[in-house]
């Protein structure tokens, strides 16, 4: 299946080792660096596609093939298509300031191959701005393309072709997405581009983009009907309804468009003679782990390895020209398989009885019930909701019945919820809900806990992620090694680990 290369190891860079001791004397963040990174000096790739999994680590890898596996008959067991590439490798996530990363310094590391500070984009801890492989292939005659399930301007998506102090500079990323001149963006939309919310704001970015010669499209059926002879592409769903990202997965209409639909239209548009890199992110299997929503990180998960399978396709027709990469940004959520209430047990097909994601349950279901029962809500109401949206049930046997100090549990947190408390950091209250609705991530938690699994955080973990390959150079993601590997790796296999420099100011 793949072709023969040649492989070498050699010191890219030999760091002292710093005492322990200094490091709690003076407050410093000293992390690991690896002394060397096995790098591919064979013909490079002529086409690359680098999938991140946002806050996607073993444990949200892991959840989806049980998923998958408990919908199987007997004891056959379900693999994602990612997991099944012959290159397997851990990639350590810290930031340069912190241990456990956030998307912006994650993301600059991997699109960079540069540690930098949390919520920088493409720039050093000097705020010097760094090229991205993105850039590199572009500026090699490549076509480029940037796709995710959250907005277009966020973290991930903008380490490839912004340099920003922050990540919460909207409108000044999305005009270095117009000037980026990449081929094709596609995917959640945009949360500044009139500048609204920019102390200087520099005009309005879809009305630039379109002076800069990209067609914009925002529905369905105008996005299938885009060819080659489009031209450059910025196209959004029409459907974008959480901080302008996509719907998770498991909320999808036939009128949305799906992460492996646009991977698809992609290929479509970006095949070339000189080849394209395309990275594709699955934004929202983050934000699910983030609300401790186990079922909606699952579906997205399932959604993005879709999109890999798409990359596959691909590459089955090209093997000896393709390289395919997955990888996580970080873990979310702490998500353990294994729950102490379930020892030993799973029971991961009960997970099937959710109907919808936390968001569409607040947002829809509990908004309205609000609105209709305001100064007359009842708990008993809820009952018919459970097992409706959840298949939680108050009678009978089975794994679904609530226990009576669940049934308590979700009873005090329908209560707070109806009381609209806000729930701060540092409370006790925040332990059990963290920003969230309390009565719906209650739920989520109850459900989750049933299937056997649990939770440790609303925030990013510093666990380390698993990175994937297959195709040309894929070899040298075997081992462990740090995100900015990741970045040098795929640089070697594209040719263009020699251009990894500051860009000219």
């Amino acid at each position: 299946m793949m072709r023969k290369t040649i492989f070498k190891s050699f010191m890219v860079k030999t760091v002292a080792a710093c005492f322990l001791t200094a490091a709690l004397l003076f407050s410093v963040h000293i992390y690991p660096v690896w002394a060397e990174t096995a790098l591919y000096e064979g013909s490079p790739a002529k086409y690359t596609f680098f999938f991140i999994g946002d806050g996607m680590a073993m444990s949200q890898r892991t959840a989806a093939e049980m998923y998958m596996s408990s919908k199987k008959e007997g004891s056959e067991r379900a693999l994602l298509l990612m997991n099944q590439f012959p290159a397997q490798g851990m990639t350590t996530t810290y930031a340069n300031d912190r241990f456990i990363t956030g998307s912006a310094a994650a993301g600059t590391a991997l699109a960079c191959g540069v540690k930098t500070n949390i919520n920088y984009i493409g720039v050093n801890p000097d705020f010097q701005p760094v090229k991205t492989m993105a850039e590199m292939a572009k500026e090699k005659g490549m076509k480029v393309g940037i796709v995710s399930s959250v907005s277009i301007d966020h973290a991930t998506p903008a380490c490839f072709y912004a340099h920003q102090p922050t990540r919460k500079m909207y409108h000044e990323i999305g005009m270095d997405l117009v000037r980026s001149g990449f081929d094709y963006f596609a995917g959640g939309g945009l949360k500044d581009p009139a500048g609204k919310k920019s102390k200087k704001p520099l005009g309005d970015v879809l009305r630039l983009a379109k002076e800069n010669g990209y067609k914009i499209v925002d529905n369905k059926r105008q996005f299938m009907a885009l060819t080659k002879e489009s031209g450059k592409v910025i196209a959004f769903n029409k459907n974008l309804p959480d901080g302008q990202a996509l719907p998770y997965h498991m909320d999808n209409t036939s009128e949305d468009i799906a992460l492996a639909e646009f991977t698809k239209k992609g290929v479509e548009l970006l095949d070339n003679s000189k080849g394209f890199f395309m990275m594709i992110e699955g934004g929202k299997i983050d934000w699910a782990c983030h609300a401790n929503d186990a079922v909606a990180s699952i579906k997205d998960t399932l959604a993005f390895d879709e999109a890999i399978k798409v990359a596959y396709d691909f590459y089955e027709k090209h093997p000896e020209e393709t390289l395919i990469i997955v990888t996580g940004d970080h873990e979310c959520g702490g998500l353990t398989i294994g729950f102490a209430g379930t020892a030993y047990a799973s029971h991961f097909d009960i997970l099937k009885h959710q109907k919808g994601s936390f968001k569409v349950f607040t947002n829809k279901i509990m908004a309205e019930y609000k609105k209709t029962s305001a100064g007359k809500a009842q708990f008993e109401d809820m009952i018919p909701l459970l097992k409706k949206y959840f298949g939680l049930e108050t009678k009978g046997e089975g794994q679904l019945v609530l226990k009576d100090y669940e049934l308590a549990e979700i009873r005090k947190a329908f209560i707070q919820s109806m009381a609209g408390v806000k729930i701060n950091k540092g409370t006790a209250d925040y332990l059990l809900y963290g920003g969230y609705d309390p009565f719906t991530v209650k739920i989520t938690h109850i459900l989750n806990r049933k299937a056997g699994l649990a939770w440790t955080s609303y925030s990013h973990t510093g666990v380390p992620v698993l990175t994937s390959a297959i195709g040309v150079g894929a070899k040298t993601f075997n081992g462990y090694y740090d995100n900015t590997d990741v970045a040098k790796k795929i640089m070697a296999v594209m040719g263009v680990f020699g251009e990894m420099k500051l860009v000219a100011n």
